[in-house]
C-alpha cells in the first residue's frame, strides 16, 4: 500500500479500517475513527486523569485537539492523491466542561472547497447529543 498514491479519502478509510497505524497523537488523547465518507469525519474520543487542567477539569486542549483532528480529518477526504493539507485557522467554542471517562463523538463536515483552502466544522457531543464544544477550520491544500 503506496499512500502517496492514494486519495485523501482513501487513507482516511484505510485508517479507519485499521489497514494504516494510528498517528501517534491517537496515544495521547486516545480517539479512533468511527465513520469515514467523501467530506465527513467521525472520532469517538475519550478524556481521562491525563487530561486535566491545573484546576483538576478536562483541559480545553483535549477538545481543540479532537476538534482539529477531526476538521483535519473530514478535510483530508477530499484531497487527491499525493496531497496534504495544513491547519491555518481552528477557532473553538467551549459550550460546557468535557467529562472525564463519557464517550464523546466528535464529528467533522467540509463546508467549503476552494482551489487552495478547505473550510470545516465539527461538534464534539455526547452520546445524548448534548454539545460540548464547537469548531470551524480552515485547511490548506498542500501539493508536490
Amino acid at each position: 500500500m503506496n499512500i502517496q498514491e492514494m486519495t485523501g479519502l482513501e487513507i482516511m478509510q484505510a485508517f479507519a479500517r485499521g489497514e494504516i497505524p494510528a498517528p501517534s497523537i491517537c496515544e495521547t488523547i486516545p480517539m479512533q475513527p468511527v465513520e469515514v465518507e467523501y467530506g465527513r469525519a467521525v472520532f469517538s474520543a475519550q478524556a481521562d486523569k491525563r487530561h486535566t487542567n491545573p484546576l483538576g477539569g478536562v483541559h480545553g486542549g483535549f477538545a481543540a485537539t479532537v476538534l482539529d483532528s477531526v476538521t483535519g480529518c473530514a478535510s483530508h477526504t477530499v484531497v487527491g492523491a499525493g496531497e496534504g493539507y495544513g491547519t491555518t485557522d481552528l477557532n473553538i467554542k467551549m459550550c460546557r466542561p468535557i467529562p472525564y471517562d463519557t464517550k464523546m463523538i466528535a464529528e467533522g463536515k467540509v463546508i467549503n472547497v476552494g482551489r487552495n483552502l478547505i473550510i470545516s466544522e465539527a461538534y464534539l457531543r455526547d452520546e445524548a447529543g448534548k454539545i460540548y464544544a464547537h469548531a470551524t477550520a480552515t485547511n490548506m491544500i498542500i501539493r508536490r
